[in-house]
């Protein structure tokens, strides 16, 4: 019989220092909170920023909505793909540029979209909810600002 010991505390040294680990463990927190809110849905928040911006940008092409997003133009093609087979999405020929695809809402990506946008809501209101005050509107003039910056 093996004798079981307590796990040992993990001394996170220099990274509880460092704020871009924070982030990355909020982005873990928050993932895993909308992974568990909208399992029904089969979405991922990627798949979902997609969604969205197609959504309020209706027409746009593949290239814009991955140069919007901060994807790679080729991993796109691949999300695209899993959205039109879930039959919320469909590309149509571009109206300006006859070698791209315009992307468009299906009317049952209207419904499913304005489902998921109430479970994305309360998702969001869950971590709001921890914050006192002004934190929300500072919080999200400084993530602003980082994500405006480039990196040289």
């Amino acid at each position: 019989m093996s004798k079981q010991t307590a796990p040992q505390a993990i001394d996170y040294g220099d990274l509880n220092t460092l704020m871009g680990y924070k982030l990355r463990r909020a982005q873990v927190s928050f993932f895993d909170s909308f992974a568990q809110r909208c399992s029904k849905f089969g979405i991922t928040p990627g798949l979902f920023g997609v969604l969205s911006l197609v959504k309020h940008n209706p027409g746009q092409t593949q290239s814009a909505i991955a140069n919007a997003l901060g994807n790679d133009r080729s991993a796109m093609v691949s999300v695209v793909d899993k959205l039109e087979a879930m039959q919320v999405l469909v590309r149509k020929p571009s109206a300006t540029d006859r070698r791209s695809h315009a992307l468009f809402l299906t009317k049952e990506g209207e419904k499913y979209y304005a489902e998921l946008i109430t479970q994305v809501r309360e998702h969001e209101q869950q971590f709001m909810d921890l914050l006192q005050d002004d934190e929300a509107a500072i919080i999200s003039d400084v993530l602003d600002r980082f994500a405006a910056v480039k990196s040289s």
